[in-house]
């Protein structure tokens, strides 16, 4: 997600291993979900004005099925059809890896050419959006969206994992959002859709990217995928251990009530500290991640803090979370 800022972004979410033996893991326990999807659905509708951010366009729907809705504005092309199968799929593996998103069981997706490079989301909490799942992509390049492959899907896919983290398990916001910032819960987050549609070509593409990706944060020369989520992801259960963060978030993490002016929905009260992010990934992955961390970013969080005696204070906090 290239814009929003970050308070844009939060803007919009506020509109988001093995356990010990003869334990029940915490992370199977039933999760909080959203509302069961609606048995009928009701159409989209055909035409769409946008209202948010310097957005004022018409769009038009060109495709929609029971998992996605595509709208274009009027300088996109109207022979690129790759969203409908595409953004499909990538719907449909995260809601059978995460959980439901409200009652509408669609994803919208917006496109825009020539215009609002970048994308955001919207999650089905928020009325800036109209109550509905959506991604929204733009390109100043006047052949936008035709290749369906690169860039194309890693910005449409990035800014659902967005959705993920700011509604999962029907609880809004996303508390971890000021830790990894924009990008880096996305980076595994496409790793593993792209594994899960049998993507390979385009999973060994990001992931060979990525090994030379460094971030600024907590530290200069931070490698968030290849010294943190990777080791996490393919030690400790891949999908599953992604989907665990969550599960503990919406369980455990402090919450208040969200009013959007139609209805209430729990949403976090506060973002987490590094040594809370650390002992609620470790809870995640069944096992002390502390020296992984060490490793990966150092003893500071961004601020400067030891995050270390922050998470010894978290499982005092949080001792339900084992590992």
């Amino acid at each position: 997600m290239k814009k929003p800022s970050l308070l844009v972004f939060a803007s919009i979410l506020l509109i988001a291993g093995s356990c010990k033996k003869g334990t029940t893991p915490d992370t199977e326990l039933p999760q909080v979900n959203s509302e069961p999807p609606a048995t009928t659905l009701t159409p989209a509708p055909d035409t769409w004005q946008e209202h948010w951010f310097e957005h004022n366009q018409i769009v038009k729907k060109v495709f929609a099925d029971t998992s996605v809705v595509v709208y274009f504005d009027d300088q996109v092309g109207k022979t690129i059809t790759w969203p409908n199968s595409y953004l499909a799929q990538v719907w449909n593996y995260t809601k059978k890896s995460y959980g439901a998103f409200g009652s509408d069981p669609r994803l919208y997706a917006i496109f825009h050419t020539g215009k609002y490079s970048g994308g955001h989301p919207s999650t089905y909490m928020d009325t800036s959006h109209d109550l509905r799942n959506v991604i929204d992509c733009g390109s100043a390049d006047p052949n936008a969206w035709i290749s369906g492959a690169g860039n194309d899907i890693d910005i449409t896919t990035h800014e659902v994992g967005h959705i993920v983290e700011g509604a999962s398990k029907g609880v809004h916001n996303s508390p971890a959002f000021p830790i990894w910032h924009d990008s880096k819960w996305m980076e595994i987050y496409q790793y593993d859709v792209y594994l899960g549609l049998g993507r390979t070509e385009d999973a060994q593409r990001w992931f060979t990217k990525l090994q030379t990706t460094t971030d600024s944060y907590p530290k200069a020369g931070t490698r968030w995928f290849k010294d943190w989520f990777y080791p996490i992801y393919m030690q400790h259960g891949k999908t599953k251990v992604l989907n665990n963060f969550f599960v503990l978030l919406a369980k455990h993490f402090p919450k208040k009530t969200f009013n959007n002016g139609t209805a209430n929905y729990p949403e976090y009260s506060r973002n987490l500290n590094f040594g809370e992010f650390i002992h609620f990934w470790s809870g995640a992955a069944g096992t002390n991640l502390t020296s992984l961390a060490i490793t990966a970013f150092g003893n500071k969080d961004e601020q400067g803090n030891d995050w270390t005696a922050q998470f010894n204070q978290a499982k005092l906090t949080f001792p339900d979370i084992k590992y």
